[in-house]
């Protein structure tokens, strides 16, 4: 049985070391590719934190909206021409702006808008909701066929 001299036995520890390190070039490498992907990946998330920014504000617009054109209709108001305002929610205000047409389907029906704009980001955005909706007390005739 031969045993291994001590300048045997210290070559393969200096050996074994040298595969487990990293080089200069790899520490620098490792380096730049991280200082091209964080600034990246934080612009993303920003990115993505005003969008949805954007999509609460709109969310909450719409919200508005569909109260306002509740409200109109509930009261019959919404047949005395244009009609427009401001509302809060939370600490957002939103203008609005309430329309009434004919539509061209059905001269009895009035086609009735409710306008609501915001502001997010330094940009204007606006969402519309829409509904058919006839004077009180007055028929419609439906032509169903098949």
């Amino acid at each position: 049985m031969k045993l291994p001299t001590p300048a045997a036995s210290n070559r393969t520890r200096a050996g074994r070391r040298g595969c487990r390190a990293f080089t200069l070039a790899e520490v620098l490498a490792a380096l730049l590719f991280l200082a091209i992907v964080i600034p990246t990946a934080v612009e993303a998330l920003h990115v993505a934190s005003l969008g949805g920014e954007v999509a609460v504000r709109k969310t909450a617009a719409a919200r508005v909206a569909d109260r306002i054109l509740n409200e109109s209709l509930v009261t019959t108001n919404w047949n005395n021409g244009l009609q427009s305002g401001t509302t809060s929610e939370g600490a957002i205000d939103f203008r609005w702006t309430l329309t009434c047409q004919s539509w061209p389907e059905d001269q009895a029906m009035q086609l009735v808008t409710a306008e609501v704009t915001f502001s997010a980001q330094g940009k204007d955005y606006a969402v519309k909701l829409s509904t058919l909706a006839t004077q009180p007390g007055q028929t419609i005739n439906l032509n169903l066929t098949k």
